[in-house]
């Protein structure tokens, strides 16, 4: 089979190319690697309000991050996260967050803001397993919350981004290892 293009033909492929090149159909928020530094991630521990848990974030020789430690309950304590702050992104064109993970078969939340600077995160809770998964979070199930606590404002609105979290919080003792592979939106 022979295909001819015309000038038409050409024109209309080079206006499809451009508007995939503008309009992407995923953008990567972060894509762990062997090569990561991992800098740019910071743990916080409930000893910010006086508990024991400790949480680490570390890299394996494959290039994943193993988000991992012990949730203790004593002196007000509760939970581990680990957050990512970056310049701030457009996420307009898309309608959830996708993320490349394999867990214990806890639940852990998903956590996004859309200001570094504000005082609630949209929060969204998963169940992981022990092998690799793709969980996708839509933006408008993501509900602001303030320390564990529900905020009276819309859900997620899918705008922007400026930082992104994992928390494990369950109400209880318990070790953790969540290993993250990729987070994008889509």
């Amino acid at each position: 089979m022979i295909i001819k293009f015309t000038q038409k033909s050409d024109a209309m492929l080079s206006i499809l190319l451009l508007l995939t090149f503008l309009n992407p159909s995923s953008m990567i928020l972060f894509d762990f690697d062997a090569a990561t530094n991992l800098r740019s991630w910071t743990v916080v521990n409930d000893g910010v309000m006086g508990g024991l848990s400790k949480g680490t974030l570390s890299l394996t020789e494959t290039g994943n991050a193993v988000f991992s430690g012990t949730v203790l309950l004593e002196n007000n304590g509760g939970f581990s996260s680990v957050r990512h702050r970056f310049a701030k992104k457009d996420v307009s064109p898309f309608q959830k967050i996708v993320l490349r993970i394999k867990g214990d078969g806890k639940v852990y939340q998903f956590r996004a803001k859309t200001n570094a600077s504000d005082f609630y995160s949209y929060t969204y809770s998963f169940k992981t397993s022990s092998v690799w998964e793709t969980i996708e979070i839509p933006f408008s199930e993501m509900v602001p919350t303030f320390r564990g606590r529900s905020v009276n404002l819309p859900n997620y609105p899918g705008e922007t981004i400026e930082e992104i979290a994992f928390l494990i919080g369950n109400g209880k003792r318990e070790s953790f290892t969540l290993v993250i592979d990729k987070i994008e939106v889509k």
